[in-house]
């Protein structure tokens, strides 16, 4: 069974930079995608950035690209997402998430992740 548990939230100040880490158990955290998402209260969850399996394929949402970048270290069994030029809009709980052993290429659709952590809060305050 895989799990995930983020870190690294927290509150930071509008222009501000955070690094959120995603610790995964298994073996089958190199072989598969991750994604990480986040959660604003009273909205639906949305898609923030995707990377594939060995790191050379990834994507963002829109409204945060050129500000966070998604990484990962297979030998550490940890993906990241480096968060800066932060804003309040950016304020939601955030996931991690991984698709299943094998499958890794990048999706931005929640439905195709089969393991997901708790999250960890942002609070960003302008």
């Amino acid at each position: 069974q895989v799990q995930l548990v983020e870190s690294g939230g927290g509150l930071a100040q509008a222009g501000g930079s955070l690094r959120l880490s995603c610790a995964a158990s298994g073996r089958s955290f190199s072989s598969a995608a991750m994604g990480w998402f986040r959660q604003a209260p009273g909205k639906e969850r949305e898609f923030v950035a995707t990377i594939s399996w060995a790191g050379k394929t990834t994507d963002y949402a829109d409204s945060v690209k050129g500000r966070f970048t998604i990484s990962r270290d297979n030998a550490k069994n940890t993906g990241y997402l480096q968060m800066n030029s932060l804003k309040p809009d950016d304020t939601a709980v955030y996931s991690c998430a991984q698709r299943r052993t094998g499958l890794g290429t990048t999706s931005s659709q929640a439905g195709l992740y089969d393991y997901w952590g708790q999250g960890t809060q942002v609070t960003v305050s302008s």
